[in-house]
Parts: C-alpha cells; sequence; structure tokens
C-alpha cells in the first residue's frame, strides 16, 4: 500500500511538471534556472544520496565496525567545500560563459579553443561513468524486491531481482522523460525528506527499544567493533577521507547549483543541505551499527550485510509502516538513478548530437532527444546491473572515483585558477579517468603488493590535478586564455 502511493506520488509529479516546466532544453536541463533553494539543497543531497545510503553504508558498517564511519567523515568535509568553493562560483560562471546548460558545454565556452575536444571527452566520461553508477541504482531496486518482494514476484512467474530492475527503471523513466529536470528536482524534495525521517527514525526505535543493543553488548560481537581507529591503515584512512574528494566533480550534483534562483541564495541552500547530509549520515552510521547489535542479540544471520536497512524494516515495524520505510529506499535509488540519467542524456543531446548535426536544433527536437537518451542509457545501465551478486558500495565508488578524479581537477581550477586552459582541462580529464580505469584494471584499489590497496580517487585526482597544471603551464603561451568577466 505504502509503495503504491509513493509511486503515484512521483508519477503524479512527472505529469504536473510536463505542464508546468518551461519549454526548451533550459526549461527540460535546468528547470529554468529557477529552483529555490531548499529545493536546489535537497535535490543535491538526494542525487548524492544514492542507495548506498541505506544499503551499501550501513553494510559497510554492519561488517566492519565503526572504522567505516571515516568515509562518511570524509564526505561531510568534501560536502561542505563543494558548497562553499564550487557552488557560488559555477552559479555565475556558466551563465557569464554563454549560459552553459552542462557541464560540458561550460567547459567548451570557457575554453573555446578546444571546444570541441573538451566536449566530446567530456559527454565520453559521462556517459561511462554514468552508466556504472545508474547500474548501482538499479542493483539497490533489484535487492529490494528480492529480499522484501520475493513471493510475490515469485506468483507472478518473476524473478524478484529483474522485477526490481524493471520495476524501477520504468518508474524513473516515466517521470524523468514527462517532467525533465523541474520533475526530477521536486521529486527529489520530496525523496530526499522520507529518507532523513526514515534515517532518523530507525535508529531511535533501535535505541529506545531494546536495551540488548546497549555498547557492551556490541563490544561482545568484536573488542575492536565500536573503536573509531581499530585496525586501520594510514591507507585504509587515507582511502576512506578521500570519498570528500569526489565532490567536486559529480555532474549529477553541482549541476543543481547551476539551478538556483542566484548565486545569494547559495548560501542559504548550503546551510539546509550540509544539515540535510549531517542527519542521514548518522542515521545510516547507527543503522549499521545497532543493526548489527539487533541481528547478534537474536541469534539471526544477515546473508548480505547490505540488506541490513530491509531487515530491520521488516522485523521492527508494522507492515504499512515496513512499506512507507522501503519507500524511503526506492526514494534513495530513485532520486539519485533519475539525476545520472538527466545529466546523461543532456551531455549526449547539448554535446554530441548538436555538435555533430552541424545545424541549427529546434527546441522541440532538442527535448525529444533527450528523452530518446534518457531510455537509451537507462538500457545499458540494465545491462550492467543484471547480475545479482553486484555490490552497491564497490560500484557506486569506481564510478564516484572516476567523476571525482576527471572533472573534479578541472571545475576548481577552471573556477579558481587564472591560469588555466584547454590544453590542460582536455589532459585533465584524459589523465584523472583514465588513472581511474588503471588502477581498477591492476586491481591496486584492493591490494598493492602484499599490502592494503589504495582508493583509485586518490591517485587519480593527483595525476588529474598535476596533468591540468602541468599542460596548463607549458601551453601558456600557445593558447589564448577566455577568462571570466569582471566580478565573477
Amino acid at each position: 500500500m505504502a509503495l503504491t502511493l509513493y509511486t503515484a506520488v512521483m508519477l503524479a509529479i512527472g505529469v504536473w511538471a510536463s505542464r508546468t516546466a518551461q519549454t526548451g532544453s533550459a526549461g527540460y536541463l535546468l528547470a529554468g534556472r529557477g529552483l529555490r533553494p531548499s529545493v536546489a539543497a535537497l535535490s543535491a543531497g538526494a542525487s548524492d544520496m544514492s542507495g548506498w545510503l541505506l544499503l551499501g553504508l550501513p553494510g559497510a558498517l554492519y561488517a566492519a565496525g565503526l572504522v567505516e564511519a571515516w568515509i562518511a567523515i570524509g564526505l561531510v568535509a568534501g560536502a561542505y567545500v563543494n558548497w562553499l568553493v564550487v557552488a557560488p562560483r559555477l552559479r555565475q560562471q556558466t551563465i557569464a560563459h554563454g549560459d552553459a546548460l552542462t557541464i560540458p558545454q561550460f567547459l567548451g565556452n570557457r575554453f573555446p579553443e578546444r571546444q570541441t575536444v573538451l566536449r566530446l571527452v567530456s559527454a565520453a566520461v559521462i556517459v561511462v561513468f554514468f552508466t556504472l553508477y545508474t547500474g548501482a541504482g538499479f542493483v539497490g531496486g533489484g535487492k529490494l524486491f528480492e529480499t522484501s518482494f520475493a513471493a510475490p514476484a515469485a506468483a507472478l512467474g518473476l524473478q524478484p531481482y529483474a522485477a526490481g530492475l524493471g520495476f524501477v527503471a520504468l518508474v524513473v523513466v516515466a517521470y524523468t522523460v514527462a517532467g525533465g529536470f523541474l520533475a526530477v528536482s521536486v521529486t527529489d524534495f520530496v525523496q530526499g525528506t522520507i529518507m532523513v525521517l526514515a534515517l532518523v527514525a530507525m535508529p531511535l526505535v533501535l535505541l529506545l527499544g531494546d536495551d540488548a543493543l546497549a555498547r557492551d553488548g556490541l563490544r561482545a560481537v568484536d573488542p575492536g567493533y565500536l573503536d573509531l581507529t581499530g585496525n586501520l591503515t594510514a591507507l585504509g584512512l587515507i582511502s576512506a577521507v578521500s570519498w570528500g574528494l569526489g565532490y567536486f566533480g559529480q555532474p549529477h550534483i553541482i549541476v543543481r547549483f547551476m539551478t538556483i534562483r542566484s548565486a545569494a541564495e547559495v548560501a542559504t541552500a548550503r546551510r539546509i543541505g550540509m544539515g540535510w547530509m549531517l542527519l542521514c549520515l548518522l542515521g545510516a552510521i547507527g543503522v549499521g551499527i545497532l543493526g548489527r547489535g539487533f541481528v547478534e542479540a537474536r541469534g539471526m544471520s544477515l546473508a548480505d550485510p547490505e540488506t541490513i536497512f530491509i531487515h530491520l524494516a521488516q522485523n521492527l515495524f508494522s507492515p504499512f509502516v515496513a512499506g512507507l520505510l522501503l519507500a524511503a529506499l526506492l526514494a534513495a535509488i530513485m532520486s539519485t538513478v533519475s539525476s545520472q540519467l538527466l545529466v546523461a542524456a543532456s551531455s549526449l543531446t547539448e554535446d554530441c548530437y548538436r555538435l555533430f548535426l552541424r545545424r541549427p536544433v529546434a527546441e522541440r527536437e532538442a527535448v525529444f532527444v533527450s528523452r530518446v537518451a534518457v531510455v537509451l542509457v537507462t538500457v545499458a545501465a540494465l545491462l550492467v546491473a543484471a547480475d545479482p551478486n553486484s555490490a552497491v558500495l564497490t560500484m557506486v565508488a569506481s564510478a564516484w572515483a572516476g567523476f571525482g578524479a576527471s572533472f573534479g581537477p578541472v571545475i576548481l581550477l577552471t573556477l579558481t585558477w587564472r591560469g588555466m586552459n584547454g590544453a590542460g582541462a582536455v589532459a585533465g580529464l584524459l589523465a584523472g579517468a583514465g588513472t581511474v580505469i588503471l588502477w581498477l584494471a591492476a586491481g591496486w584499489n584492493r591490494a598493492i603488493g602484499d599490502g592494503p590497496g589504495l582508493y583509485e580517487i586518490v591517485p587519480g585526482f593527483v595525476a588529474g590535478l598535476l596533468a591540468a597544471m602541468v599542460v596548463s603551464r607549458l601551453t601558456r603561451t600557445t593558447e589564448p586564455r577566455v577568462q571570466p568577466p569582471p566580478g565573477v
């Protein structure tokens, strides 16, 4: 019942947005740059905190203990700097440089001498890593259905995991295609509200409802389970906190900064967004840690740690309330998937279709192509998500690193360093993305020799930053610089 109601609300928002949104690409892709700070802030947060917030992060804490909370610490630091440094500058400079609708378009307008190659390389990075990232969201939907709706799916002759993939894909595509960015942003606001309520409520119920979850009981599971530094190596600490570096290069997050009504309202959005984020991360930590105590105290077993949120919802609450909590999980998945689909589609349309067509494209045609691109990226992501044994956090980590290492250094330098040029931007994108891919292929994210591995975003970000700065310096006399207008 609760899930049915949630789905109906999401689809209704899509229909409303299709009738309300401004026409043309600017309306479909950026909601006319007219979002309130609260909507933009929760949209950015919900787009960021996907199914990994309720599946991957609690699962990691459930399995390894409080030491995994360093990921959350790194994310909070990175998000704050992102709001403080990137948000106001990006809001201003994307308008100053040709009223850019996408990140690749902004980079192309900022460095016109390398416009074509910049837009193509950027679009390629976006499509590749968003296919993986969106696939992680679909995996979360598949796990939800596999854990919670196996019997109804079987009664209909459906495989639960596949049914979950199909359900999430159909609903997300429906409201994204219909309402564009306005629909995605408003649904994100609703979904973000549901997510924070669920993540605050569940740990409170665990704390207030059962004394078996006391600290001593958790320590009995493992003496170092509640130790924030237990068994923490230097590489492990660097890998965990370096998640924060990824924020500067996530297109589906930073594009929200471009939609706020004015640069003056960025500070308000930052306060709302950071408050929401802190509550959600603390709640996710509570779900993982206290959930482990709940399971252990009752002698239960959990085959997949990433399903602890689902397990608690089913065992602590009435069917209707459990349905609401599962709707929160579905909200986390859908909010990010819809944002990623729209950004990938916008890049395919604005940075590939318009570029190669070499003729003026009517706004109606551009919106139609964007909708077709949403469907195409969805199909590719479903193929990536076909394996039910996929780990959500692992897939998200790889995509997060790819974006953070490629776009992160380039965006930061473009917004803050006057020595940046087009050649440096191209070099930074290629070096960052290439290093991440090579690091993953070599398996150095898991182990380096006989020692622990290092999260691929670290070498990728360093490579992208150095490449962008060195190449910009080497080519500073051969390439013109296009600076922001005074005051930007």
